[in-house]
């Protein structure tokens, strides 16, 4: 009953995404700037002329592979902010997705729940 959606979803997404710009504004091996111990191991950042919960753009991961099809999402929970979001996996590799997924629970505030499409 519900599979009927999943296409419609994830095609929306692909509409965000294929007309905004998207900004790295943490490329992969930066640090995060109030964490400064934690680095990113996949470019990090959104998409313009968005809005998430946090009041910034809507979060991206871009991977390494040349397209940009959007393959995963990550919707999380962050116990500091007291607040959740979605990030949108776009061209991800598995080892990268494996990545971006160890990356938002691999502390005791934040929790992450991976949606491959």
């Amino acid at each position: 009953m519900f599979d009927k959606y999943n296409e419609k979803f994830w095609e929306s997404i692909d509409a965000l995404v294929s007309t905004g710009k998207l900004v790295i504004d943490r490329p992969k091996s930066s640090s995060h700037p109030r964490f400064p111990n934690i680095k990113y191991d996949v470019d990090y950042g959104y998409i313009e002329n968005t809005t998430s919960m946090d009041g910034g753009g809507i979060d991206v991961w871009r991977g390494s592979l040349p397209d940009d099809t959007v393959n995963a999402i990550i919707c999380t929970i962050d116990l500091m902010k007291k607040d959740s979001e979605i990030k949108l996996l776009i061209g991800c590799t598995e080892k990268e997705i494996s990545l971006i997924y160890e990356f938002h629970n691999r502390t005791e505030y934040m929790k992450g729940i991976l949606i491959k499409r």
